[in-house]
């Protein structure tokens, strides 16, 4: 049953598959959820089926927390992120397609800006907006562009591997962790030159990604925000108060930039619209000061520099 309705949802193009308890099957296209079937899913049927998908240690941590990230790779039909949680009614279940090709900066619509940023040796890039926004695939292409262009050492932290990525001129090494609290104090010792941490949840996580992009080691991360401005508020409101004077010094000197987007449909189409920040010496005295909402005017003015704000629909 359930193979069937991946495969079914890859041949449709779906981004997403919808699996509840009592419910009928639905799948994501173009951001709209359509129903699979008619059929409605038993729901000890589906739990049956969704925990052979997991390993002992795993339905444990199903028990204990009623919800569980993982990947799941089928050789005929593709790779998939899962999250599995129970609801009132039951089991439920998300699966959201991955692309076995990653693809490249031209295909996702990225500005030209994207190849400069990723020429640096040190500091932190943040790729920012809403769930579902495409925030895995721009990281993917981001470092697969690097990948097909640089020799560089790149770790990735990720819960869970989502892209394969095949090393070209870049040695790529991918660990999959629910936290990434505790690896993070080795990782500079595996010599990185560039790190991947996806999202960043906690305040431990922010300043363990602000430190580390301060030594040298050019740092990819996500956060859950929509837009340039609310993302520095955001780092800087997760500390207490008088911590935040030296957050705000710290993020003035490692942001490279904030790259926040959203996706929207046109002409049956999904693409991405990016509204990019750039560190420039102006922004980041403006971060230092604490003048927050001045640096929307920069980014109006700054497209010598590669920025933008968020295009209209």
């Amino acid at each position: 049953m359930l193979n069937s309705m991946l495969s079914l949802s890859v041949t449709q193009k779906a981004s997403d598959l919808h699996l509840s308890s009592g419910e009928v099957a639905r799948i994501r296209i173009n951001g709209q959820l359509q129903c699979l079937s008619n059929e409605k899913l038993s729901p000890l049927a589906l739990e049956t089926e969704l925990l052979t998908l997991l390993n002992q240690s795993q339905k444990i941590q199903l028990q204990q927390e009623k919800q569980i990230d993982l990947a799941y790779q089928s050789p005929e039909i593709g790779r998939f992120r899962v999250n599995i949680f129970y609801q009132q009614r039951g089991i439920s279940a998300v699966f959201r397609i991955i692309k076995n090709d990653i693809p490249d900066l031209a295909e996702i619509g990225a500005p030209e800006v994207f190849k400069k940023l990723i020429m640096h040796e040190s500091g932190i890039i943040l790729v920012t907006g809403a769930t579902g926004s495409g925030k895995s695939t721009t990281l993917a292409s981001l470092i697969e562009y690097i990948n097909l262009t640089q020799s560089k050492h790149i770790i990735t932290l990720e819960d869970p591997i989502e892209f394969i990525y095949h090393n070209q001129y870049s040695l790529i090494q991918q660990r999959e962790l629910t936290t990434f609290d505790h690896a993070l104090d080795s990782l500079l010792r595996q010599d990185p030159d560039i790190i991947l941490l996806g999202e960043l949840r906690n305040k431990k996580a922010i300043q363990t990604a602000l430190t580390v992009a301060e030594t040298g080691h050019l740092v990819f991360a996500t956060l859950h925000t929509s837009s340039a401005i609310q993302t520095i508020n955001r780092i800087i409101d997760v500390f207490e108060e008088s911590s935040r004077n030296f957050v705000r010094t710290q993020l003035s000197r490692s942001l490279k930039a904030i790259i926040s987007q959203k996706l929207v449909t046109t002409e049956n189409e999904r693409k991405a619209l990016f509204e990019v920040l750039i560190n420039t010496p102006a922004v980041s005295n403006l971060i230092n000061e604490g003048k927050i909402k001045q640096i929307l005017s920069l980014m109006q003015t700054g497209q010598q520099y590669g920025m933008q704000v968020m295009p209209e629909n």
